[in-house]
């Protein structure tokens, strides 16, 4: 490969979360939280962001904007990020879109907990499938709305999501449901929907008047060979369906806190003039451009890179962990695995691992509901990461099938 995505790189003290702020995400503890294993040995899989370098196409774009030396107030003027993003959609997925619909956030959080604001009155409700990343019902709570659950399916018990479509649409039916947040593709259980389940959910919403947000962030990670079809994309002429994208997943750029908001909508818009007031940061613009112009080839050598870290997921779960419930994910780099097997329910998953194998992982009850006795394991690390990371998992779990199933540190 052309790129390395076996380097090993140390994020210790950079007030970086994954490794500076365990505690506090997902503990809720401060730093008086004592562990078996010191900070340094411990395996991170939990937060959604990568332990890949990002780009030089990057990272070269910012050090040629910092020669620029000063970094005053910033917009974007003129045409380059909208020519830059376009092209990215145009060329991955056959989709474009009007520059006037174009938007940015700091990050699609921020954004959905705006727009479900100025979509939502007081006693309206938003509509999720679950299980579901959980800001969605977060962005509701913060407007002060209610929220209503649609639970995936898994007939056939082997990981493999589908819709409700009966239950979707008897939701959807409330009168008190003006949004649905929709997750393509799918966040935690890595589906890509096909076009006939989004036409059959966009139908739905149209018929009873329900405005979608397609949250489309991990739209780039999908596996080789496989197709993302923007929602907006089979609905042209639609102003009913706002889309969300960003580099940050796709690049591993969180922290620079830029997205792409879509917003075909007239009212929408004007809601989002009158109230989204904020400035750009200079060295974020700078990052986005330079990734959508020079990051393609680097996106095709990560997506080879994460099918081979899943299929070795896979095989080392099969022989070690028979019992888990594991599907390949269609995208994403976050694998949803069902260990039900070996776990309790109600069992505090993330405290399970951290203190028994000093892995940090995050556990169903970060997902709403429809989401006990799963983890989320982020594989987006190199490969001896995310075999330390397996063998220690694997390991506590068969120890507590062999003895009485308690804990101890492995």
């Amino acid at each position: 490969m052309k790129y390395n995505f076996d380097e090993i790189i140390d994020r210790k003290h950079t007030s970086c979360m994954n490794t500076d702020g365990f505690r506090q995400y997902i503990f809720h503890a401060d730093e008086t939280m004592k562990f078996p294993f010191a900070d340094d040995e411990f395996i991170r899989m939990w937060i959604a962001d990568m332990e890949f370098a990002s780009p030089d196409c990057i990272t070269d774009a910012i050090r040629e904007r910092l020669d620029r030396k000063i970094f005053g107030y910033t917009r974007i003027f003129g045409d380059e990020y909208y020519q830059a993003f376009s092209s990215w959609t145009r060329k991955l997925y056959g989709w474009t879109f009007p520059r006037k619909d174009l938007y940015t956030s700091h990050g699609v959080i921020p954004a959905l907990y705006e727009l479900t604001g100025y979509i939502c009155r007081p006693k309206d409700k938003v509509l999720m499938m679950t299980p579901s990343y959980a800001y969605f019902k977060y962005a509701a709570e913060h407007n002060g709305v209610g929220y209503v659950c649609s639970d995936l399916c898994n007939r056939k018990k082997d990981g493999y999501y589908e819709i409700d479509f009966e239950d979707f649409q008897r939701k959807a039916e409330d009168p008190a449901v003006k949004l649905f947040i929709l997750c393509n593709p799918h966040n935690p259980s890595g589906r890509i929907w096909t076009e006939e389940e989004l036409r059959r959910i966009a139908e739905i919403c149209f018929e009873n008047h329900v405005i979608i947000i397609s949250d489309e962030i991990h739209c780039d990670l999908i596996r080789t060979g496989r197709t993302h079809i923007p929602l907006a994309k089979l609905y042209p002429d639609s102003d009913q369906i706002i889309t969300c994208m960003a580099p940050s997943k796709t690049f591993n750029t969180a922290g620079l806190q830029f997205s792409n908001i879509i917003i075909p909508n007239e009212d929408i818009r004007k809601c989002w003039h009158k109230w989204h007031n904020f400035d750009e940061n200079p060295l974020s613009l700078a990052g986005a451009i330079g990734a959508y112009k020079g990051g393609y080839d680097w996106l095709m050598e990560l997506r080879k890179y994460l099918d081979a870290n899943f299929e070795f997921v896979r095989g080392y779960l099969a022989e070690h962990l028979p019992d888990a419930v594991f599907r390949i994910p269609d995208a994403t780099y976050l694998g949803w695995v069902d260990i039900g097997a070996y776990v309790e329910k109600g069992e505090d998953l993330p405290l399970l691992f951290a203190q028994g194998a000093g892995v940090l992982l995050e556990g169903g009850n970060m997902f709403v509901q429809n989401s006990d006795t799963y983890i989320r394991l982020n594989a987006a690390c190199p490969r001896s990461v995310l075999e330390e990371g397996m063998k220690r998992i694997c390991g506590l779990l068969t120890k507590r099938r062999e003895t009485d199933g308690t804990w101890d540190s492995v």
